[in-house]
C-alpha cells in the first residue's frame, strides 16, 4: 500500500500539468482531492462540463449560507478529476464537509482563507531563496519548469511548518483529511493519490497522529444540511478567495500557459496583436517578432527560465502598443483576465426555476455571456417583447442580468439593454426557487410579497406597479394595486403624491403601449391628481430655496405626467410594411405648439415614431374627456401664479408653464413686475431661473422678454450683480450650446441696431454742408 501526497498550488498551470503526468506514472486506484465530500456524487458529471465551473454549496432558506469551490482547466484538482473519470478510478473529496463549514462561519468570505493561512509558505520559501516577490519565485521554480518536484515541495513545506501550530479551523480540516485517508486505505485501495494544497502536505504524510486525536477534534461540530450543484464560473471570478481556491490575478495568462506549453511567449504576443487589430490598431508581424525578442531578452537579463507575464506585458507595451496604456488595458481585459464563462450540462442538479430560465434563454436566443453585450429590442416584435419581459422579471428576482439603458430612438417602442451574466445569479435563482417553478410565477410572487411586506413608501409602490407592467405580470397587479390604493388614500403629504404620480402615469401608459392593460390604474391616477391639485396651494407656502427647488422638480414631473394623460394612448399593431411616421395630435385644449426644447421632456414616445420602425397607431376610447386632467392641473397653477407669497423660483416656473400652455398672455408684464426695483435682485434672479428652466429658445423668439432681462441685468449695480451672478450662471449654463449661441446673437443684433439708430443722419440738413465741402474740393459738379 502506497500513499502519494501531491502538494500543488491551486489554479497553477504548471502544477496541473505535473499532476496529470504524475498520475499517469503512479496509476493510482483511488484519488482524494481537497474539497467538500458532499459533492462526491457530482464528480461523474465533470467530463460533461466546460470549465471554469464551481461547486456551489448552499443551505435552503439561508440566503447567506453558500460557498463556492471554483475549478479552471488549469486547476490541478480538475485535471485529477478528469484523469479519474476517464480511467474509471474512484475520485473523492476529502476536505471538511460543507455541512460543518457553512454552520461555522459566513460563507464565501474572502477573508476566511486568508485568516486561516497566517503563515505564507510561498513567501517564506521565496525569502529563504533571496527573492522579494513570492509569486514570481513560485512561477520560476515550479510553474515554468513543467516538472514539479513533489518530493522537494513536501520537504520545503515541512521546513516552513516546523514549530507551527494550526488554528482550530485548520486543524479540523486536516483532521478530516486524515480521517478520509485512513478510511480509503481501510477500504482496500493499494495506491492512493492525494491532491491538496502544498501547505497541507506535512499534515498528511507519515507518521500520522492517532485517529483518536483527530476524532476528538471533529466531535460535536455544528452542522447544517447543504445542497450541492455545479454552476458556471468565469475567469474574472477566479480572482476571488473562495472555498479552497486562492485568488488568481491573471487567469487568462494561466490558461494560456496550460493550453500552450510549446512557444507560449510567441503564441501569447500573437494573440495580443490580434486583439489590438480587432480594435482597429495597426500591428504587423514585425511588431510581434520584435516584442518576442524583447520579452525573451528581459527574461534573460532577470535570470528567469521563461518570460513571465511581467516581461510579455512590458514587451507588448513598448512594441505592440507603442507606450499607449489604453491599448495595454485592452490586452489586460481580453487576455490576461479574459471573459470566458463556463457551462454546465443538462444533467446537472438544478432547481425548476433554473431549468425554466435555461429553456427560455434557448428559446429566446439569449445566451449567457461574461462579456458586456448591448442589445436593442423593438417591442412591437413578439420575440423582442418576450426578451424584455424576461429581463424585467429577472430584475424583480434580484438577477440583474440585463441593465436597462437609454433608448437611442424616440418612443417607448424600443429598449436598449446591456447583458452580462455573473455566477452569483445562479445562487439568486436558487434562493428564489421557493417563490415559483417558473420565472414568471416567481417574479409575480415576489411582487405580491413586496406589496404586502413592511410599510412600503408610496413611490416604491408606484414603481412596483410599473415594474409589473414592464414584466407582464397581470396576476400580480391586483394585489399591488390594492396596496397602492390603500397607501395613496391615507397619504396626506402632497410632495409624496407628486413624486409618485409620474410613475403611475407611465404605468398606465405602458399598459396600452405594450399591450398589457392594467385595469384600475385610471381611477387611482385621477384620484391622486385631484388630491395633488387640492394640496398644492398649501405646499407652496413659506418655502426656502432648497424646498422650492425640490418642489419645482415635483411640479415639472406632474406637468409631464399630465401631458401623457391627455395625449391619446396608443397600442401597437403588428406592422405589415413600413409606413410614414405618424404624429400624435396636440392636446385638445392647447392651440399653440410646444416649445422644441421642452417637447421631448414633457411628451412621451407616441408623438413621433421613426419611419423605419413605425406601425399603424389606433386611438383608445378609454378616456371620455381627454382634456379634463390638464384642465384641472392648469387651473390649479393659474390660481397659484397670482399669489404674492410665492417663492421666486416657483412663480417664474409657473409663469413659464402657463405661457407655454396658452393660459396667460401677460408674461412680459409679469416679468416686468418680478424684475422691478421693488424686488430684491436675488428674488428676481430666482424668478428668471424658474422661468427659463428647461431651455432658452423662448428668448430667441421673443425679443420683448429678452430685452426685459437684458435691461434688468445691465441696470444692476456692481454688488447686486455679484450677488445674482451664481444664480444667473446656473440658469444660462443649463442651456444647450446652440441656444446660448442664438441668445448671444440676438443680443448682439440688438446692440448693433441701437448703435445704428444713434448714428442715423438727417440727409436734408446735411445736404448743404455736403455741397460746401464738395465746392472746397473742386468737385461741385461731380
Amino acid at each position: 500500500m502506497t500513499v502519494s501526497v501531491l502538494g500543488v498550488r491551486h489554479h497553477g498551470p504548471g502544477s496541473a500539468r505535473a499532476v496529470r503526468e504524475e498520475l499517469l506514472r503512479l496509476r493510482p486506484d483511488a484519488i482524494l482531492i481537497e474539497g467538500p465530500p458532499e459533492a462526491d456524487a457530482l464528480i461523474e458529471l465533470a467530463p460533461e462540463l466546460e470549465p471554469p465551473v464551481a461547486l456551489l454549496a448552499h443551505v435552503p432558506g439561508r440566503p447567506s449560507g453558500a460557498a463556492y469551490w471554483p475549478f479552471a482547466a488549469f486547476s490541478p484538482e480538475w485535471q485529477a478529476i478528469l484523469y479519474g473519470t476517464a480511467h474509471g478510478i474512484p475520485v473523492r473529496f476529502c476536505d471538511l464537509p460543507a455541512a460543518h463549514t457553512l454552520a461555522e462561519e459566513p460563507a464565501d468570505d474572502p477573508r476566511a482563507e486568508a485568516a486561516e493561512l497566517r503563515v505564507d509558505p510561498i513567501g517564506a520559501l521565496a525569502r529563504a531563496a533571496g527573492h522579494d516577490d513570492p509569486e514570481r519565485w513560485w512561477e520560476d521554480v515550479v510553474e515554468h519548469r513543467g516538472d514539479t518536484p513533489f518530493e522537494v515541495i513536501a520537504e520545503a513545506m515541512a521546513a516552513v511548518r516546523e514549530g507551527y501550530a494550526p488554528d482550530e479551523r485548520e486543524a479540523r480540516r486536516e483532521a478530516y483529511m486524515r480521517r478520509t485517508l485512513r478510511a480509503t486505505v481501510k477500504a482496500g485501495f493499494e495506491r492512493v493519490a492525494v491532491i491538496c494544497g502544498a501547505w497541507h502536505v506535512p499534515a498528511l504524510v507519515e507518521p500520522l497522529p492517532p485517529a483518536k486525536a483527530d476524532d476528538a477534534l471533529l466531535r460535536g461540530l455544528p452542522k447544517v444540511k447543504p445542497e450541492m450543484t455545479w454552476v458556471p464560473w468565469t475567469h474574472g471570478r477566479l480572482a476571488w478567495w473562495s472555498g479552497y481556491g486562492a485568488g488568481v490575478g491573471s487567469p487568462g495568462w494561466y490558461d494560456h500557459l496550460f493550453s500552450a506549453p510549446d512557444r507560449p511567449v510567441e503564441r501569447w504576443l500573437a494573440r495580443a496583436a490580434a486583439v489590438l487589430r480587432d480594435e482597429g490598431l495597426a500591428v504587423s508581424p514585425a511588431h510581434v517578432i520584435e516584442s518576442v525578442r524583447l520579452a525573451q531578452g528581459l527574461a534573460t537579463l532577470r535570470g528567469r527560465p521563461l518570460a513571465g507575464l511581467g516581461e510579455v506585458t512590458e514587451a507588448a507595451r513598448a512594441v505592440l502598443c507603442e507606450g499607449d496604456d489604453l491599448a495595454v488595458e485592452l490586452i489586460q481585459r481580453h487576455l490576461v483576465v479574459g471573459d470566458r464563462l463556463g457551462h454546465v450540462s443538462d444533467r446537472t442538479p438544478m432547481v425548476p426555476l433554473q431549468r425554466d430560465l435555461r429553456d427560455r434563454q434557448r428559446r429566446l436566443r439569449l445566451r449567457p455571456e461574461a462579456l458586456d453585450r448591448e442589445l436593442t429590442f423593438d417591442l412591437r416584435k413578439p420575440l423582442d417583447l418576450e426578451r424584455s419581459h424576461l429581463l424585467h422579471r429577472l430584475r424583480l428576482l434580484g438577477v440583474e442580468w440585463g441593465t436597462l439603458g437609454e433608448s437611442r430612438g424616440k418612443g417607448t417602442f424600443k429598449e436598449t439593454w446591456t447583458l452580462c451574466w455573473r455566477p452569483e445569479y445562479d445562487l439568486a435563482l436558487i434562493e428564489a426557487a421557493a417563490l415559483g417553478v417558473t420565472v414568471a410565477g416567481a417574479a409575480a410572487q415576489r411582487a405580491r410579497d413586496l406589496a404586502a411586506g413592511e410599510p412600503v413608501p408610496l413611490a416604491d409602490l408606484t414603481a412596483l406597479v410599473e415594474r409589473c407592467l414592464l414584466a407582464e405580470l397581470p396576476e400580480a397587479l391586483p394585489a399591488v394595486l390594492a396596496a397602492l390604493s390603500a397607501k395613496a388614500a391615507l397619504d396626506t403629504d402632497v410632495t409624496r403624491l407628486m413624486a409618485a404620480l409620474p410613475a403611475m402615469v407611465r404605468a398606465h401608459r405602458y399598459g396600452d403601449v405594450r399591450g398589457t392593460p392594467a385595469e384600475g390604474l385610471a381611477v387611482i391616477v385621477h384620484s391622486m391628481l385631484d388630491r395633488v391639485c387640492v394640496g398644492l396651494p398649501v405646499a407652496v407656502t413659506g418655502l426656502d430655496d432648497d424646498a422650492a427647488a425640490g418642489l419645482l422638480g415635483h411640479v415639472d414631473g406632474v406637468h409631464a405626467a399630465v401631458a401623457l394623460l391627455d395625449d391619446p394612448p396608443v397600442e401597437p399593431v403588428e406592422p405589415v410594411e413600413p409606413v410614414e411616421p405618424v404624429e400624435s395630435a396636440e392636446p385638445v385644449e392647447s392651440a399653440e405648439p410646444a416649445e422644441p426644447a421642452e417637447s421631448a421632456e414633457f411628451v412621451e414616445s407616441a408623438e413621433s415614431v421613426e419611419s423605419a420602425e413605425s406601425a399603424e397607431l389606433v386611438e383608445s376610447a378609454e378616456f371620455a374627456e381627454p382634456a379634463e386632467p390638464r384642465r384641472r392641473w392648469l387651473a390649479t397653477l393659474r390660481g397659484l401664479s397670482d399669489r404674492p407669497d410665492l417663492h421666486g423660483l416657483i412663480e417664474g416656473r409657473l409663469t413659464r408653464v402657463l405661457l407655454d400652455a396658452g393660459e396667460i398672455a401677460d408674461a412680459g408684464d409679469r416679468m416686468s413686475r418680478a424684475m422691478s426695483r421693488g424686488q430684491t435682485p436675488a428674488r428676481a434672479a430666482a424668478w428668471i431661473e424658474g422661468f427659463l428652466s428647461g431651455g432658452g429658445l423662448l428668448l430667441v423668439h421673443d425679443q420683448r422678454l429678452l430685452s426685459l432681462i437684458d435691461g434688468w441685468l445691465t441696470g444692476l449695480g456692481g454688488e447686486e450683480f455679484v450677488e445674482v451672478l451664481p444664480l444667473l450662471r446656473r440658469t444660462f449654463g443649463g442651456f444647450a450650446v446652440p441656444e446660448r449661441r442664438a441668445v448671444g446673437e440676438r443680443v448682439r443684433s440688438a446692440e448693433r441696431r441701437a448703435e445704428a439708430d444713434e448714428t442715423d443722419l438727417d440727409e436734408r440738413r446735411a445736404a448743404g454742408a455736403a455741397r460746401t465741402v464738395l465746392a472746397i474740393l473742386g468737385r461741385a459738379h461731380g
